[in-house]
C-alpha cells in the first residue's frame, strides 16, 4: 500500500482531481461521448450473467453508469466511486451508494465485488494499476468492464499541433494491445477488447474546445506546455487544422474518436505475472487443480 499512496501523491493526479471538481457544472453539458461509451458497455454485459451482489461503478462522475447498472441489476448493491467530490455531489439521484475514493485504492475488501464497470476511467488513471486494484477487489467470478479511449483519438488536433510547435498538446493514450497485455500482467483473465471509431462534426474549433472543457478533459501530460499559448503558435496551429481537413469536409471540422471496450475476468485461477513476465501460481492453487483433474 506505501507504493500506491506514493503514486496518488503525484502533481499529476492531483491536478487531474482538481480539473474533475471544475468540471462538475458543465459535465452534463458535453460528456456525449461518456453516454455513447457507457451504452456500449452495458449491451456488452448482455452476454455475461452476473448475480446480484455488489458492483461498483468507477470514475462515477454524476452517476449515470451507476443508475444504468441499478436499472439493470435492480437487486444488486450499486456504489458510485469517484475521487471528485464536486462529481459526487452533482451525481444524479439513485438509491446508489456514493463513495469518494481513489481508484487505485479501493476500500473494499478482497474477492468482495461481481462487477467493476469503468467507463472512461482510463484515459485519467495509471491502467496497470487500476487494472491490478480490480483484481484484488473483484471475486473470482467477477467482471471488470471498461471503456478507454485509444491513441487515434483527437488525430488532427495532435498533428495541427506538430505543425505549430514541439510541445505535447493533447493528451496520449494506450492502443488495444498494450490495454491487454496490461490487464493480463495484472492477473485478470480472458480479457477481449475490441474498438471502434466515432467522428465529431463542429462548424467551429470553438466549438470543439468548449467540449473539451467543459467535458474535463483537457491536456495533462507530464511534458506539455504549462505556459500561455503565444498568439504565433495558436495562429499556426488553426491554420494546419483547417489545412488538413481538406476540402471535402465543407467547412466543418472533423474529429477522431478512438473507442476502446473491454472486459475481464477477476482472477479466478488465482495465477498472477511477475515483473518479468512469468505467471506465478500459489501452491495451493496448484494442489487445488490437481484435485479437480482427479475428479
Amino acid at each position: 500500500m506505501p507504493r500506491l499512496a506514493a503514486e496518488l501523491a503525484l502533481p499529476e493526479a492531483l491536478e487531474t482531481r482538481r480539473r474533475f471538481d471544475r468540471a462538475a457544472l458543465s459535465f452534463a453539458s458535453a460528456c456525449f461521448i461518456h453516454d455513447e461509451a457507457r451504452r456500449r458497455l452495458i449491451e456488452r454485459l448482455e452476454a455475461f450473467r452476473i448475480e446480484p451482489g455488489r458492483l461498483v461503478d468507477l470514475g462515477a462522475a454524476l452517476g449515470r453508469g451507476a443508475q444504468a447498472l441499478e436499472r439493470r441489476y435492480p437487486e444488486a448493491r450499486v456504489v458510485a466511486v469517484d475521487s471528485s467530490l464536486g462529481m459526487l455531489r452533482r451525481a444524479e439521484a439513485g438509491a446508489y451508494a456514493r463513495l469518494a475514493a481513489d481508484a487505485v485504492r479501493l476500500p473494499f475488501p478482497d474477492r468482495s465485488v461481481d462487477l467493476v464497470f469503468a467507463n472512461l476511467l482510463l484515459p485519467w488513471a495509471r491502467p496497470d494499476a487500476v487494472f491490478a486494484e480490480a483484481r484484488r477487489v473483484l471475486k473470482p467470478t467477477g467482471l471488470i468492464a471498461f471503456s478507454t479511449l485509444g491513441p487515434e483519438t483527437l488525430k488532427e488536433l495532435r498533428s495541427a499541433w506538430l505543425k505549430a510547435d514541439d510541445a505535447i498538446h493533447v493528451h496520449a493514450c494506450f492502443d488495444m494491445q498494450t490495454l491487454g497485455d496490461l490487464a493480463v500482467a495484472a492477473g485478470l483473465e480472458e480479457p477481449v477488447l475490441d474498438v471502434d471509431r466515432l467522428r465529431l462534426s463542429y462548424p467551429e474549433l470553438s466549438g470543439a474546445i468548449r467540449d473539451l472543457r467543459a467535458a474535463g478533459a483537457t491536456n495533462t501530460a507530464g511534458g506539455r506546455r504549462r505556459g500561455l499559448t503565444g498568439r504565433g503558435r495558436w495562429q499556426r496551429f488553426v491554420e494546419a487544422l483547417w489545412r488538413e481537413q481538406g476540402e471535402g469536409r465543407r467547412g466543418r471540422l472533423s474529429l477522431t474518436v478512438e473507442l476502446i471496450c473491454g472486459q475481464a475476468f477477476g482472477a479466478r485461477s488465482g495465477a498472477r505475472r511477475s515483473a518479468d513476465g512469468d505467471v506465478v501460481v500459489p501452491l495451493s492453487e496448484i494442489g487445488r487443480a490437481g484435485s479437480r483433474r482427479g475428479e
